[in-house]
């Protein structure tokens, strides 16, 4: 009698997000934080310029304003006086939440992956209430592929040219959101795979994506890699090779 094969389970599915102006509307709190750093510093930074190109590392923000012998002392104060300005102001983006839970509806796992310091990051989580699975900040662009890989993230959602190299760097699915400061045709150009008006758009894109994939039948998700492997270690690796180039 022949023996029976059984298809092996799809395995679990993990989509990493992009923070800034994909799952959170930040600039209200980061423009404050400008402004009391202005204020406090007495040097003027244009806070209604920075919000519009938020992405790339503080470093290169605050370089327009700063000399370079004082960025690295201005940015550890700018992260020092962030969590007072800028959380409460700090908006969800619409369907944020529900883009989370489109994916941990289906058996998946979501991780955030942002150039933000993570306890910042976190903190703006939690007061709104979006809880994924793993958060790991301090990577920018390409070096995002790190935690990407390190957790098998096959699909990665976010907003800027950045997130779309990150994504391409990991072999995962670039997901973009014209939601930033990056317009579709920018994010089509940079080789995004799919670019959405919102993240209101990204649980029926999901639905149809793992349509026949097994998710929702999959085991419960492996365990995560520990915070030492994919968190800090990914953080301190990029702190190291950046110097003083860290994030909002």
């Amino acid at each position: 009698m022949a023996s029976q094969t059984h298809p092996r389970p799809a395995p679990p599915l993990t989509v990493g997000f992009d923070l800034d102006m994909t799952l959170i509307d930040s600039r209200p709190g980061i423009h404050a934080t400008y402004r009391a750093l202005s204020a406090e510093t007495g040097v003027h930074v244009d806070a209604d310029l920075a919000v519009t190109r938020l992405g790339p590392p503080l470093a290169e923000e605050l370089a327009e304003w700063f000399p370079a012998d004082r960025i690295e002392a201005v940015a550890d104060r700018y992260r020092e006086m962030y969590p007072t300005f800028a959380i409460e102001p700090t908006l969800a983006m619409a369907g944020a939440r529900e883009a989370i839970a489109a994916v941990q509806a289906l058996g998946g796992r979501a991780i955030v992956v942002t150039a933000k310091h993570r306890p910042n990051a976190e903190l703006h989580l939690a007061h709104l209430g979006i809880v994924p699975d793993a958060v790991v900040g301090s990577l920018w662009a390409e070096a995002k592929a790190e935690a990407l890989r390190a957790y098998g993230a096959t699909v990665y959602v976010g907003d800027h040219t950045g997130d779309v190299r990150g994504a391409r760097a990991a072999g995962a699915l670039s997901v973009a959101v014209a939601t930033g400061p990056c317009g579709a045709d920018e994010l089509r150009e940079a080789g995004a795979d799919v670019v959405l008006d919102g993240l209101g758009a990204f649980p029926a894109w999901l639905t149809a994506h793992a349509g026949g994939r097994g998710y929702a039948d999959a085991a419960v998700p492996s365990p995560a890699p520990s915070p030492e492997a994919a968190g800090d270690a990914a953080s301190t690796r990029a702190a190291d090779a950046e110097g003083t180039k860290d994030f909002a």
